[in-house]
């Protein structure tokens, strides 16, 4: 492969603080396999709606708060009024949002598809996390605001308003693939009062890493940026480097972006680089043992060709280490061939026998 320049910064980025672990795959996020229609699915109902973000109000960058959330429902939900539901919430990946998530696992066929073959009915939401630089890393920074608390609390306190939900830990699961699967670890770790169940799909940014030397082009590059329009006009890498600085290294001092870059005037700046390294999961992980104790199932996956299997495979090691009960499979495929496939046969059934389905179950 020929080296260019939009390649070197992606290298850069991948030594600075901590390896994103998003490769260049994500440029194509839908480009996933699609399972077949399976023959009598019944079509669930699908609703767009608006949750507003208590927890991201006042934030710096200007995102948003009231967020895009869509709502997928079985087709009982319609008929069997006095019924309450599971609730599954599904975390996207950095560079798409909640829209084009469902491109990507290809709801609501999947969904159908996971009620034809026997998953227990369910409610499905996806909620919108895409930020000025693209993603919100599932963080909490007074830059983007509290992306943590915006899916524990404000999108299931405002599901569990409006839907006829089971509101107990025991019948909620998170999952996430790529920076969800970071979402949802990170999540997942703090907020076992909140879900139940827990399935990590080809997590990105597990692990933290050296630094690597300061580039001045990507310095000059990024310091340009002063607008949303500036920073949609970078390349996938040197976006990716302010959503996670908007993430993990926020400063309410330094405007426009009010962040801190991993380096400056030509040399890395260690504190910046330490930050990021704390919100690696691998480096806090032994801190929520006890947490994760309490899931009633926890998987985690990622494609035998997928350049982040090494960080769930050692997610998984220190699970285990720890005698946390866990599910680990190495599947055939990239970061994205096969999502759809494992979200339809493999995520729903997990949630159909790990969540709690009536109200009486504890």
């Amino acid at each position: 492969m020929k080296t260019n320049r939009k390649t070197s910064n992606f290298n850069l980025l991948r030594v600075f603080g901590i390896a994103l672990g998003l490769t260049l795959a994500a440029y194509a996020q839908v480009a996933t396999e699609v399972p077949p229609v399976v023959p009598g699915a019944k079509p669930v109902a699908v609703e767009h709606i608006r949750v507003h973000g208590t927890a991201l109000e006042g934030n710096l960058e200007g995102d948003d708060v009231d967020r895009e959330v869509i709502v997928f429902m079985p087709s009982s939900y319609a008929t069997e009024k006095n019924r309450r539901y599971p609730v599954v919430y599904a975390l996207h990946g950095y560079s798409i949002g909640a829209e084009q998530w469902t491109k990507e696992i290809h709801v609501p066929q999947t969904i159908e598809g996971a009620f034809a073959q026997g998953a227990a009915d369910m409610i499905v939401v996806l909620p919108d996390s895409k930020t000025v630089h693209n993603g919100s890393m599932y963080s909490s920074s007074v830059t983007t605001g509290d992306f943590e608390k915006f899916v524990a609390h404000d999108v299931v306190a405002w599901i569990d308003t409006h839907y006829r939900t089971i509101p107990r830990r025991t019948s909620r699961g998170l999952v996430g693939h790529s920076m969800g699967g970071y979402g949802a670890s990170r999540i997942g770790m703090k907020y076992p009062d909140v879900f139940g169940s827990l399935y990590i799909m080809s997590p990105c940014c597990m692990s933290a890493r050296p630094a690597g030397p300061a580039n001045a082009e990507t310095e000059k590059a990024l310091a340009a940026v002063k607008t949303p329009a500036d920073s949609a006009s970078l390349s996938f890498g040197l976006r990716a480097q302010l959503a996670s600085a908007a993430a993990w290294s926020p400063n309410p001092k330094n405007p426009p972006l009010y962040l801190d870059l991993p380096s400056k005037d030509g040399k890395v700046d260690q504190d910046v680089i330490a930050k990021w390294a704390a919100n690696a999961p691998l480096a806090f992980v032994d801190q929520y043992i006890g947490n994760l104790r309490q899931y009633r199932g926890i998987a985690i996956d990622v494609g035998d060709q997928d350049s982040l299997r090494a960080g769930a495979a050692k997610l998984h090691e220190i699970l285990d280490s720890y005698g946390v009960a866990n599910i680990f499979e190495v599947y055939p495929g990239t970061h994205t061939s096969a999502v759809s496939v494992r979200f339809q046969n493999h995520v729903m059934p997990f949630f159909s026998k790990n969540l709690c389905a009536t109200a009486s179950c504890k």
